[in-house]
């Protein structure tokens, strides 16, 4: 029987399961590529015979890798490594390297600013406005977070007042150690809750209010300021 080309999932010890659950062996001579090498996946699957393995990690579809004949990986391998070797390539790939380090510096920057606008602190308080969005900045933008402020569904803008909703539901809320009950939209709920709390802590902030001495927002910045 020709092996064909399968999406499939990991089983119990070891073994993959079929899309119809059936139990499935990898044939003879071939052998798993684990996901990471972009180059030689892409590689390996434009020969056209090959295995997916793809598992779910909460929502998402994630894939693990590929199986797919040893002799096709081992070819894959050896063109990659050897256009990687090239100094053509490392130039180029440092040339990418710089490029993306300064477009990030000057996403970090422009992320800064709008966190700043969307706080609009008053004058009194422009220093600790400098500080949280500074903070919220530095926990949000690094490629790879997985925060809001790395989607591109939405502007900046809108990124920025999102991140700062939810760092201080982390930080100046009890959010963390809350006991949700597993009722359908109870979270979601709650989200909102304490995002109106956030807002109205913010206000006195705006309005240029001296903050009480138990504020829970004085207290997060006060731990954010440089000493």
């Amino acid at each position: 029987m020709e092996p064909g080309n399968k999406i499939v999932r990991p089983g119990l010890n070891g073994t993959l399961t079929g899309e119809s659950g059936e139990k499935l062996t990898p044939p003879d001579k071939w052998a798993f590529l684990p996901a990471g090498d972009a180059g030689i996946t892409k590689k390996v699957t434009a020969k056209g015979l090959f295995w997916r393995v793809q598992a779910k990690m909460g929502r998402r579809i994630i894939c693990k890798g590929v199986w797919a004949p040893e002799e096709t990986i081992a070819l894959a391998t050896q063109a990659v490594e050897a256009v990687r070797s090239t100094e053509s390539y490392k130039k180029k790939l440092d040339s990418d390297r710089q490029r993306r380090g300064k477009k990030q510096a000057e996403y970090e920057q422009e992320f800064c600013l709008e966190v700043r606008a969307f706080l609009a602190f008053a004058p009194r308080h422009h220093d600790l406005e400098k500080v949280m969005a500074e903070t919220i900045t530095r926990h949000t933008v690094p490629v790879g977070s997985g925060t809001v402020a790395r989607t591109a569904m939405i502007p900046v803008a809108g990124r920025a007042a999102k991140a700062v909703i939810a760092w201080m539901r982390h930080q100046t809320t009890a959010y963390e150690s809350m006991r949700i009950p597993r009722i359908k939209g109870e979270r979601r709920e709650i989200r909102r809750m304490l995002a109106r709390r956030s807002v109205e802590l913010l206000k006195a902030y705006r309005d240029g209010l001296e903050p009480s001495a138990d504020c829970p927002l004085k207290k997060a910045l006060e731990k954010s300021e440089p000493s």
